[in-house]
């Protein structure tokens, strides 16, 4: 491989959220990876770091022409230009669209088991929560239509975020399903946020659906957010997109994140996207092909040592959902005896709602040397677990 992805990198006394834990823990919770981003990257940070002036910034053409060829190319959709607009990151989209296209109180639906973020976007800004519970049939999540047009009809919905793949449980939504969803949500007159973050991060082989590209149904009433952050690992950039094919809507989303000041980005956001999207491609492949021997040696080590608890299949983003209901109901517990114990952190699942609380979000974006580190810990803490 040309990029040497077993390598580790040192993170604690970095500020960083994710490793700011105690010096004998190892944190596998939340979604960033361990990993340095693509040399491309660090390269056109480093030259703009190096011009040593850091004023205001602008977006460039260069911006919008990285997005568009690579979701015309990698994802086969054409995206304008004038669709657009720049923001500090997806949730600030989100949170932004939840204020201007709701009023309070009213209802927000969305697919649980589901990003616990998205609880936040909701109720921090005095909307309700709508849950549309996701079925489980013991290995796999299906959408449960009946429950989720029930949701859609109901007078006091205005607005359904998907994830699209699906945080925390892996999952591509097709095409079919896209489209009932679109079809659903303009029928009951509900807007749509499809938070595309981890599209890129699928099973080598596997590719995603855009729910824009859908039908023009999707495509007008739609708000899609995209980003290069979870991909190449630059959250801490704050550069992401919200796509808006319909006018109208545009110029709302438009007007609110420019009233919420996100909407202007930093000085090196603009060049970390543009040098992601057009020079990281070669990386980008071969970091898709450890996730996914990551994700393997996870599922076979779980099988092997831990025959009690299920991986749920995932055929994208490095995250992945454990089934512990063998083992124990309260995932509250289990994760934290298992830190207690072990030092391992990992995301309990009952914050992500739905049937939640008997699952652990696992995190394998990390050299396979602290993977399985990560996952001796893990057999220790639920060995020693008494429910």
């Amino acid at each position: 491989m040309k990029y040497d992805f077993d390598a580790p990198v040192n993170r604690r006394n970095t500020n960083s959220l994710k490793w700011d834990v105690a010096e004998n823990e190892l944190p596998m919770w939340v979604a960033d990876m361990d990993f340095q981003t693509a040399p491309e990257v660090r390269e056109a940070i480093i030259k703009r770091a190096e011009h040593g002036v850091f004023g205001y910034a602008v977006i460039p053409d260069e911006w919008y022409e990285a997005y568009t060829d690579w979701w015309g190319k990698r994802h086969s959709f054409l995206m304008e230009k004038e669709w657009l607009i720049f923001s500090t990151g997806v949730v600030p989209i989100i949170s932004s669209v939840v204020r201007k296209l709701t009023t309070p109180a009213e209802k927000v639906v969305i697919q649980t088991p589901v990003y616990n973020i998205f609880f936040n976007s909701i109720l921090n800004n005095g909307r309700q929560v709508l849950e549309s519970p996701l079925v489980y049939d013991g290995k796999e999540y299906h959408v449960d239509f009946k429950a989720l047009e029930e949701r859609l009809a109901d007078k006091q919905t205005s607005l359904m975020i998907l994830c699209n793949p699906h945080n925390p449980i892996g999952k591509i939504w097709d095409k079919e399903t896209l489209a009932k969803i679109g079809e659903l949500c303009y029928k009951h007159s509900v807007t749509v946020i499809s938070d595309e973050i981890h599209c890129d991060i699928t099973e080598p082989g596997k590719s995603y659906v855009p729910f824009a590209s859908v039908s023009e149904i999707c495509r007008e009433n739609s708000i899609t957010c995209i980003a290069p952050t979870k991909t190449f690992n630059l959250a801490g950039l704050q550069t992401a997109a919200a796509v808006v094919p319909n006018e109208a809507l545009r110029h709302k989303v438009w007007r609110g994140l420019n009233t919420d000041e996100v909407a202007e980005p930093n000085a090196f956001a603009a060049e970390a996207a543009v040098a992601a999207f057009s020079n990281g491609e070669p990386w980008l492949e071969e970091l898709k092909k450890y996730l996914s021997c990551n994700k393997k040696y996870v599922r076979d080590f779980i099988e092997r040592e831990l025959p009690q608890i299920k991986v749920v299949p995932s055929e994208a983003t490095y995250l992945l959902w454990l089934d512990c209901q063998s083992v124990c109901e309260d995932a509250e517990r289990l994760t934290s005896h298992i830190r207690k114990q072990t030092g391992l952190y990992l995301s309990e699942g009952g914050q992500f709602g739905g049937n939640g609380r008997s699952f652990i979000r696992l995190n394998a974006a990390c050299p396979m040397s602290v993977l399985k580190d990560g996952m001796n810990r893990f057999k220790k803490g639920v060995e020693s677990f008494a429910c």
